[in-house]
């Protein structure tokens, strides 16, 4: 599978302008690519702004993933600020046929409020694209690593996120390790650039495989990477050294 990572930055809570911004950048994504990763809140910035920017999943920004898709016969994958029921920074998994799978950020980031001005998603999913079974996440979620654990559920994990400069490290530390001890591939999106509350973004977004080795690696500037992942030589792997077979048994209490 081919995955394209879509690294930008976003103009602050203005969807138009963004939706323009990553459509010129998926313009310049090669064919064959089976699916696009955008960032966290790639509409509007990382806001708590939800009342003033939230949109409903009849609107424009979702319409757009879905047009994007079926135009272009592929699954793209972003979050968004929604209003349903109540304000959640929803990742929307747009496949070309247009019926859309979403998973709602289950660990709000309470250092800068999140958990104030959005609901916390309850339900962890796993979609499909093909033979590949993928677990999304959103940002904060990759430092949870019992809600991401794989139970041989899943090949690859995909987290979108706006992770700031200030903790760069540990974004890439993190997903080397959630590549590790899922023994899968893990493919983490995240913006660049300076939001409109000043804080700053150095991308780094990244595919690892199942033993942390890059197979992709992003700078701080904006663009698009494309990773190419073997569903063949994980399975292989996973094969030869069978961790997951000792992994411990639990339940997510909600």
């Amino acid at each position: 599978m081919r995955v394209a990572l879509v690294q930008a930055a976003p103009a602050w809570h203005d969807p138009a302008a963004n939706r323009q911004r990553f459509g010129q950048l998926l313009d310049t994504i090669d064919q064959g690519v089976d699916l696009i990763v955008l960032p966290e809140m790639f509409s509007t910035g990382f806001t708590m702004s939800s009342s003033e920017v939230a949109e409903t999943m009849a609107g424009e920004t979702v319409t757009w993933l879905r047009g994007q898709a079926t135009q272009r016969d592929l699954t793209i994958v972003g979050s968004v600020v929604i209003e349903d029921g109540g304000y959640f920074n929803r990742l929307v998994w747009m496949p070309p046929d247009g019926r859309a799978t979403t998973y709602d950020k289950r660990h709000l980031f309470r250092m800068a409020g999140e958990h104030e001005h959005y609901a916390a998603g309850r339900k962890r999913v796993v979609v499909s694209i093909g033979s590949w079974r993928v677990c999304p996440s959103v940002c904060y979620d990759l430092r949870f690593p019992v809600w991401l654990r794989c139970r041989n559920d899943y090949d690859l994990m995909v987290c979108v996120a706006n992770w700031p400069a200030a903790r760069q490290t540990a974004w890439n530390a993190l997903l080397r390790a959630r590549a590790i001890e899922n023994q899968c591939y893990v493919v983490g999106v995240n913006r660049v650039g300076t939001d409109g509350n000043s804080v700053e973004y150095r991308g780094g977004s990244a595919a690892y495989d199942w033993n942390g080795t890059a197979v992709v690696e992003g700078t701080d500037d904006p663009g698009v990477l494309t990773a190419t992942l073997d569903l063949n030589a994980l399975k292989a792997y996973r094969q030869r050294f069978p961790a997951w077979r000792d992994a411990d048994a639990f339940e997510v209490m909600a």
